[in-house]
């Protein structure tokens, strides 16, 4: 059984597979974040190692924000759904420097830009608008 009230409309599965993308996405940086901590123990220079670890450390604390926003996005809130919107364009805002001053990209960076265009696109479509439009009824 869902956790939608019966009132509100089903999810659009285009909302629903951006909501995968982003548990998809946010989960593995919860993992690389694990990983990169864990990889401190490989240099020997402590400014190096603290550097390590606080980034480590950023990179799951976004995961966990992410797993967060993912959630609310899959209950219809608008916020995360904005929240959402602005990190894919930062997103690909950042690809687009990288290539303007590098003069190429990764195939890790071109799948970022295209998952992130996917998650723009599905969420702003005109069903998906509507359904993050609709009023929400306070949950208990």
């Amino acid at each position: 059984m869902s956790d939608l009230p019966e009132t509100m409309p089903p999810r659009p599965p285009l909302v629903t597979a951006a909501v995968v993308l982003v548990y998809v996405g946010a989960m593995l940086a919860v993992v690389f974040g694990v990983l990169a901590v864990l990889s401190r123990y490989d240099t020997a220079d402590p400014g190096r190692r603290t550097a390590i670890t606080f980034t480590g450390i950023g990179i799951v604390l976004f995961g966990l924000l992410g797993l967060s926003v993912a959630s609310g996005m899959s209950r219809g809130s608008r916020l995360s759904q904005r929240l959402v919107s602005l990190f894919a364009v930062l997103q690909i805002g950042a690809y687009a420097v990288t290539l303007f001053t590098a003069g190429r990209l990764s195939g890790t960076q071109w799948t970022g830009i295209v998952v992130a265009t996917a998650v723009l696109i599905a969420l702003w479509t005109p069903r998906s608008r509507r359904w993050f439009r609709r009023s929400v009824p306070a949950s208990a």
